[in-house]
């Protein structure tokens, strides 16, 4: 295998950074979801798995405005909409401009509340979440208040807004499994959100079998595979000019449903764990152990 695709998400939920090279510690690709928005009336983080409120922010483009160096504060991001407004992270109209966008009064902010809390729409396929009904909303804890409420250590320190574990991964193999179940389905891997897509000659939902096992991708970075990445309703949204394609979920739903903690959710991809840091590149050679 090797590494094709490397994405770092400066602002959760807004259209991301494609790289050629990234620096990965504990807390991840350097600089990934650094910022979020958080809704001033519920005091949640804005998601974009809340259609009814910030299914905009998938059109939201957000870069930092210079390269992230280890050890030293997050530089600010440049933050653009749709109709081209701009403002970045630091300046004083970038939470009114972003409130006007969003139709309702919103912070963008470092550090993710004690309680990491959003609100998650259902996709309406059934199957498609176990814990809820199909097309209604959930409220979902994430980040180290998941963690806490399931009774174990959190995967990712306190105030990261990561959803469960710091880094994601998926190869094409995936992506073309999903395409020959539904050949209407682009599987293109802006609707997954991963940071790190693996090229591979195999076919097939072949992550399913790497659970438990060490990742090492170029001469320095390694980490465990901890669990597969149950997909949810931002998969199937229109976002960054892809149209909307509930297919996505129908498909993960009949083909590759998968038992997480008692539960069967629809996968694809995997979650991990760092274990020891280092730079990665585009062509980097990957290996399972």
């Amino acid at each position: 295998m090797k590494l094709s695709e490397i994405w770092r998400f400066p602002v959760k939920s807004m259209i991301g950074e494609k790289l050629e090279h990234a620096h990965v510690g504990q807390r991840g690709i350097l600089g990934d979801r650094a910022y979020a928005l958080i809704d001033v009336e519920t005091g949640r983080v804005g998601s974009a798995k809340d259609t009814k409120k910030f299914s905009g922010v998938l059109n939201c483009k957000a870069r930092f405005v210079e390269v992230p160096v280890e050890g030293e504060p997050v530089p600010p991001v440049l933050i653009t909409l749709p109709d081209g407004q701009s403002a970045t992270s630091d300046s004083a109209e970038v939470n009114t401009m972003l409130s006007g966008y969003f139709d309702r009064e919103v912070t963008l902010e470092q550090s993710a509340p004690e309680e990491f809390v959003i609100d998650a729409d259902i996709v309406d396929v059934e199957h498609a979440d176990p814990s809820g009904d199909p097309g209604t909303t959930k409220e979902q804890k994430l980040g180290a208040s998941l963690f806490r409420e399931l009774g174990m250590d959190p995967a990712a320190a306190e105030g990261l807004f990561f959803d469960v574990f710091p880094l994601t991964v998926m190869t094409d193999a995936t992506m073309g499994a999903l395409e020959r179940h539904a050949p209407g389905t682009k599987a293109d891997p802006r609707r997954f959100r991963m940071n790190l897509i693996l090229e591979t000659e195999k076919t097939g939902f072949v992550e399913n079998d790497w659970i438990g096992k060490a990742l090492t991708i170029g001469d320095s970075l390694s980490m465990a595979i901890t669990m597969p990445d149950p997909r949810c309703v931002v998969t199937t949204l229109a976002q960054d000019g892809l149209s909307q394609d509930v297919e996505v979920i129908r498909q993960l739903v009949k083909n590759n449903r998968l038992d997480i903690g008692g539960s069967k959710f629809p996968c694809a991809g995997v979650y991990a764990m760092p274990v020891s840091g280092g730079k990665i590149s585009v062509g980097s050679q990957c290996s399972l152990a």
